[in-house]
């Protein structure tokens, strides 16, 4: 099986171009497999290549411990360059199928090689209906305790599942996200992010990601902290976010939360499977 390694700001996945379905009921074994960092290639994820009936091409996310991801914020713009690149599709716009509906990406190339990627995000929802989560009412700032602990939550549908924490971030130990991701008003888990916010338009931010554990960026997450930093009112609508593989921009307008990044390729090989 042929695969191309890539990662965005630090989150690395493993890409493989099943157009031809070879894959199809094996995939979530062959993620486990593959993403093992002892054994395998490694990775926090696979995607899969896949032809499209409403899109110029579908995205299937596979997380590390087999789970499916309706969406992935480095993981797709690490999938826009790997089709770009490899002349799968054509243009400057690509329009993605995900877990998540049909997203844009917008191709930033130099000499036809994709340096950055920008991505549509779509819009948030704040409905607990379909995060989902066991509240009454939108969850802006609410009080929970877990493991004895106090935090301050935000939650949102920001293509998975997404609960942001504000404070330094050095008050906090990213794998307290392990107990709050199964906290039990979230039937499906969550995603946990701590932010800390430096100014109106510069954040700081460490992820707990669900099914993944801790990630060196988390495009969603990303996207998740700005929207809910601009909600309280700490930041604008024009955010650079650092995170601990890199920075990441977002910018929330009208028609979606846009986020600007690097995709890149690690290298390529061969796995007999």
């Amino acid at each position: 099986m042929k695969f191309t390694k890539m990662q965005g700001t630090g989150n690395d996945f493993i890409v493989i171009d099943d157009r031809n379905n070879s894959f199809l009921k094996k995939e979530s074994e062959l993620a486990i497999k593959l993403c093992d960092r002892h054994y395998g290639i490694g990775g926090d994820g696979i995607l899969i290549v896949r032809n499209s009936e409403i899109a110029q091409i579908q995205m299937i996310i596979i997380n590390i411990d087999g789970s499916y991801a309706s969406m992935c914020g480095n993981g797709i713009r690490c999938f826009a360059k790997y089709v770009y690149d490899e002349k799968i599709v054509t243009g400057d716009c690509i329009k993605i199928e995900t877990g998540d509906g049909v997203k844009e990406a917008f191709i930033h190339a130099e000499d036809n090689i994709a340096k950055e990627v920008t991505i549509n995000m779509g819009t948030p929802s704040f409905d607990t209906k379909y995060i989902p989560a066991k509240f009454n009412e939108e969850i802006i700032n609410k009080q929970i305790k877990v493991n004895e602990r106090e935090y301050n939550i935000t939650t949102m549908l920001m293509g998975v599942p997404h609960t942001v924490i504000f404070g330094e971030l050095e008050d906090y130990n990213v794998e307290e996200g392990r107990a709050i991701e199964k906290y039990n008003k979230f039937p499906k888990g969550t995603n946990v992010n701590f932010c800390e916010v430096i100014n109106n338009s510069k954040v700081r931010v460490k992820t707990w990601e669900r099914g993944a554990g801790p990630t060196l960026a988390c495009g969603t997450g990303s996207c998740a902290s700005v929207i809910a930093s601009n909600k309280l009112g700490f930041t604008g609508k024009n955010v650079e976010v650092q995170v601990p593989g890199g920075k990441l921009f977002i910018e929330i307008k009208e028609n979606g939360v846009f986020m600007t990044g690097p995709a890149e390729v690690s290298f390529k090989g061969e796995y007999e499977i």
